[in-house]
């Protein structure tokens, strides 16, 4: 009997190193785990940071030469405008006179509904 003891004690204390083992490796595993996690979330950060690097760059030259495409349509509008005022001031005398030329040789005549 004590024979059957001792080997219940043996198979107990076995029992408990392996779940003990096991134990330990759960925890290994979980750090593991919490490390890789931290390592693929540092990755993914630098990965976004650098792709935000790149479209800053690219967002400047789009919008740079932008704004370059709208200043240099501002500089041919008031061209345009420019030669426009020119040419108001230029031919207005001439249509000023030719206007009141019409104006002025009004020839009154009766409307040719008119029956009397």
């Amino acid at each position: 009997m004590a024979s059957q003891t001792t080997g219940i004690q043996q198979l107990l204390a076995a029992e408990k190193k392996a779940a003990d083992k096991v134990a330990e490796a759960r925890k290994r595993k979980g750090k593991r785990l919490k490390q890789a996690k931290e390592e693929a979330q540092a990755e993914i950060e630098q990965y976004r940071n650098k792709r935000e690097v790149e479209y800053k760059a690219y967002e400047q030259s789009v919008l740079g030469s932008r704004g370059d495409r709208e200043r240099q349509i501002e500089r041919d509008t008031d061209e345009k405008i420019k030669a426009i005022e020119k040419n108001v001031q230029k031919n207005s005398p001439e249509a000023l006179s030719k206007l009141l030329e019409k104006v002025y040789s009004i020839k009154p005549e009766l409307h040719q509904n008119l029956r009397l």
